[in-house]
């Protein structure tokens, strides 16, 4: 009988393959990156390429016993399909880190119930009725919040589960309505202000999945004249009655204008100007639309080149009343009445654009992308001649990288999130006044002299807008969880919601 020595175990390639990803995984880490996103992705494609050279190691070149190598791959290959079956993944954060789930983990919601509105039609200074709120700047006057959330706590009023999605909440009277996706539908929701309760909620047999951005609505709908706005993620655009939820029209853009869906769907916030309303169309070529508010008919298309995911902002710049819209390689600005081309300034920088722009001034214009694109400062004034606008750059700023949050102005300095770590920026310079806070890539609100800052992770901070230091207040474990949402703050009524779970604080004032 053969009774040879079995060769001895070939362990030095697979301490080789290790020694190569440690090296890999320094460089990443510790070399330059112009943001968190850039070091995650490669990190997560060298995990994988690792596994895989590893297990081709112990399955052919280790020398491992047969029996060793077949029970590897039965436990490689079980483990593979138990994931499979116990986990999915729900989308990513803001830094690209994947969110895994349960796949057994359900949502209950309440069935739709129509009641009429006790109030709610009209708007006053307490209402939010729209995204980032009545100028659609982040920028509220008051009320004046107390700062001391130690002596005086928010109350919760009510927390109740909600459809998947991205939308934040428009409030007008007791009216507080949202977008959601539940199943297979996409849904346009009525809750009661004070009480959480589902007053009627509106469903499209239509919902939009993906890996990276996860499933739901994008854009936050807009209240005015009795009537609910809101684009869905995957193109429709409704108008309904605020008091009943019954559709006044309806319109399916990606249909009705030929576009391909965007890889994340539809995010544009409608903005209503005059008698239209207005949205963009996400990678579209001539994105920007307009529909009489009336029965929904188009009333102009216009473009200067693809459509990005940020929503359009109605500014006066240059003494020029326009619509400023942010897309893919420029910035532009659209004259309201027939979506003529005002003015254009090439942006061409890699990774998506989402944060609106910002008017800082009668002629000047902030805007900020993330993916290292960092921030330009734009004038506007009359062209020589008297015809159309002309543009100049007064600066551009890679330290303050807005990936999708808000940015605002108080006393003469921009704050915004720089990569997720709140930031005091000089507007007349670019200049970075200070950089602390580590947030996450959240939203921001500003309430007289303060900043109400969603965080990425669901919490909420209290931080003093003071341009000399970063000096945070309070803190509020408001939800848990991935929480891109914008917060919404109607009087003292603060309203906060995630993909999973709303939620209304009122908060104490002074």
């Amino acid at each position: 009988m053969d009774r040879s020595p079995r060769p001895h175990v070939r362990w030095w390639p697979a301490a080789l393959i290790v020694a190569v990803v440690a090296v890999r995984l320094a460089f990443v880490w510790l070399g330059e990156a112009p943001h968190t996103q850039a070091r995650v992705v490669p990190s997560l494609k060298i995990a994988v390429l690792t596994f895989a050279a590893l297990l081709l190691w112990a399955l052919l070149f280790s020398r491992l016993p047969g029996r060793v190598r077949w029970t590897i791959l039965l436990v490689v290959l079980v483990a593979a399909a138990g994931l499979r079956a116990a986990i999915r993944v729900t989308g990513v954060t803001g830094d690209a880190v994947p969110i895994v789930e349960w796949r057994w983990k359900a949502v209950d919601y309440e069935d739709p119930v129509a009641s009429a509105a006790t109030s709610g039609d009209g708007l006053d200074p307490r209402d939010y009725p729209q995204f980032y709120g009545p100028r659609r700047d982040a920028t509220l006057a008051g009320p004046r919040l107390a700062r001391d959330w130690t002596a005086n706590p928010p109350v919760e009023l009510w927390r109740r589960q909600v459809g998947e999605g991205w939308s934040s909440f428009a409030v007008a009277g007791t009216a507080a309505v949202t977008q959601e996706q539940r199943g297979g539908r996409e849904m346009v929701v009525r809750y009661e202000l004070a009480t959480g309760r589902q007053v009627w909620a509106h469903a499209d047999r239509t919902g939009l999945e993906t890996t990276v951005g996860g499933r739901g609505p994008r854009a936050t709908p807009t209240i005015a004249g009795g009537r609910v706005h809101a684009l869905g993620a995957t193109g429709i655009l409704n108008a309904l009655d605020l008091a009943t939820g019954r559709p006044a029209w309806s319109r399916n853009l990606v249909e009705e204008y030929g576009v391909t869906l965007a890889d994340y769907g539809m995010p544009s916030s409608p903005l209503l100007v005059d008698d239209l309303v207005v949205v963009q169309l996400a990678r579209a070529e001539r994105s920007l639309v307009a529909h009489r508010r009336s029965d929904g008919e188009p009333v102009w298309r216009a473009g200067a080149g693809a459509g990005s995911y940020s929503t359009p902002a109605l500014v006066t710049l240059g003494g020029v009343r326009q619509i400023v819209v942010v897309n893919q390689g420029s910035v532009a600005g659209h004259a309201p009445e027939t979506g003529e081309l005002l003015w254009r300034e090439q942006w061409p920088v890699p990774g998506e654009k989402i944060t609106p722009p910002l008017a800082l001034s009668h002629d000047r214009l902030l805007v900020s992308a993330g993916y290292g694109a960092g921030s330009r400062l734009l004038r506007l004034a009359p062209a020589d001649g008297g015809g159309g606008l002309r543009v100049e750059e007064i600066w551009r700023s890679p330290r303050l990288k807005s990936k999708f949050a808000s940015m605002v102005l108080h006393g003469g300095t921009v704050y915004g999130l720089d990569d997720g770590v709140l930031t005091a920026l000089d507007p007349e310079t670019g200049e970075r006044r200070w950089k602390s806070g580590r947030y996450g890539h959240g939203q921001i609100v500003l309430v007289g002299d303060l900043l109400l800052i969603q965080t990425e992770k669901g919490g909420v901070a209290l931080v003093e807008a003071n341009p000399d230091e970063h000096r945070e207040l309070a803190h509020l474990a408001a939800l848990d969880g991935k929480t891109w949402n914008p917060p919404a703050l109607a009087g003292n009524y603060l309203l906060v919601r995630n993909n999973r779970a709303a939620a209304c604080y009122r908060l104490a004032v002074e």
